[in-house]
């Protein structure tokens, strides 16, 4: 990065209007991990590899790596673990994976890799828009469901 603060301020921009869009439709389908969590994760991850490329720092190998590694603590807590009327569910999976990828988004915006911000943001809206109905109607018709897991013998 050149130091240049406009050069910096549309950096930041994009990886949060990136994040945000993501977000958004985490939002919109009542998620936990929505708009704010979505753009926070961008812009965190925009700076974070910031500091070395600000800094004169030819390697910002070490900055993606700690990235990847702290949003790995953040999605893990995004995805619980339920039990209800003796079958087990796992939820959070689609969020912890989009805050994952808006991790990988604010990354790349932070290096001004433009073509990247921009395919992976539509990649990651088309993949949560347009398979959820996709993936219900496999789900709905293609799977059998599953029978439920008969409580321990001391609930009985």
């Amino acid at each position: 990065m050149t130091g240049d603060w406009s050069e910096t301020l549309i950096r930041m921009t994009v990886a949060v209007v990136a994040a945000g869009l993501i977000g958004w439709d985490r939002q919109r389908n009542g998620q936990p991990a929505g708009l704010r969590t979505h753009m926070l994760v961008g812009l965190g991850a925009a700076l974070m590899v910031s500091i070395p490329l600000g800094n004169g720092m030819a390697d910002a190998s070490r900055a993606v790596q700690g990235v990847a590694t702290g949003i790995g603590f953040l999605c893990a807590g995004d995805i619980l673990h339920h039990v209800r009327d003796g079958s087990e569910r796992v939820k959070g999976l689609t969020s912890a994976a989009s805050l994952w990828v808006t991790a990988a988004i604010g990354m790349v915006a932070a290096v001004g890799q433009w073509r990247y911000v921009v395919i992976g943001t539509i990649g990651t809206m088309l993949i949560l828009i347009v398979m959820h109905p996709v993936e219900r109607f496999l789900v709905r018709t293609h799977l059998p469901t599953p029978e439920p897991v008969p409580p321990p013998a001391e609930e009985r």
